[in-house]
């Protein structure tokens, strides 16, 4: 950890940014096996929120890998790193006021008990999300061809082949994806907000 730093406080307090934007922040993290659907699920569901005129941003498991972890590999401490970093983002955006939307697998249970830990913290709300599709049918989509490539061995460190998913034990939502559908799983997350009073209940 760095030395000769001190935090600097700004004058901007929480119910001054909270009046302005007239929201509320929180992190939604969607949790899940490659293929799971939970990309798909965030892209829908930034795109509804969007349309309800909230602010809201969406951060991609695959896309951060292009500019902010892109130094990062797949190994246990890569996905340990790669994980905390994103805690540490999405709070920051929670605490802009933004519904911010987390799709990533995150296989470890201690590395979502951080992001939320940091969250809770900072008071800001963590919703976890658990997009649970079998094993069976996520092989079944396999829309990348990874795990294909997994089970041939081509692909080391993959998770639920070769490496663990650890399931969320108490999830604020636990979505069927092999039953449930993108446009009900986003009418889910988005009640669960309402009920919650993180938006309100007339712009659902």
């Amino acid at each position: 950890m760095a030395s000769n730093i001190t935090f600097h406080d700004g004058t901007v307090s929480s119910e001054e940014r909270f009046h302005s934007v007239q929201q509320k922040g929180a992190t939604i993290w969607l949790t899940g096996l490659s293929a799971s659907g939970k990309s798909t699920i965030a892209c829908a569901l930034e795109q509804h929120l969007l349309h309800l005129h909230k602010f809201t941003y969406r951060l991609d498991g695959d896309n951060i890998r292009f500019g902010l972890n892109k130094d990062l590999g797949f190994d246990e401490k890569s996905r340990n790193e790669n994980i905390r970093r994103i805690g540490e983002v999405s709070r920051l955006f929670a605490d802009a006021c933004c519904l911010t939307i987390t799709a990533f697998i995150s296989p470890y249970r201690v590395d979502r008990e951080f992001a939320r830990q940091i969250h809770e913290k900072s008071g800001l709300p963590f919703v976890e999300v658990f997009v649970d599709a079998p094993l069976s049918v996520v092989e079944q989509r396999d829309p990348k061809g990874l795990y294909k490539k997994a089970r041939a061995g081509e692909i080391k460190d993959f998770t639920g082949i070769s490496a663990p998913y650890e399931v969320p034990e108490k999830p604020e939502i636990h979505l069927k994806t092999a039953e449930t559908d993108v446009a009900e799983s986003v009418r889910i997350i988005t009640q669960y907000l309402v009920s919650h009073g993180y938006i309100p209940e007339t712009t659902q």
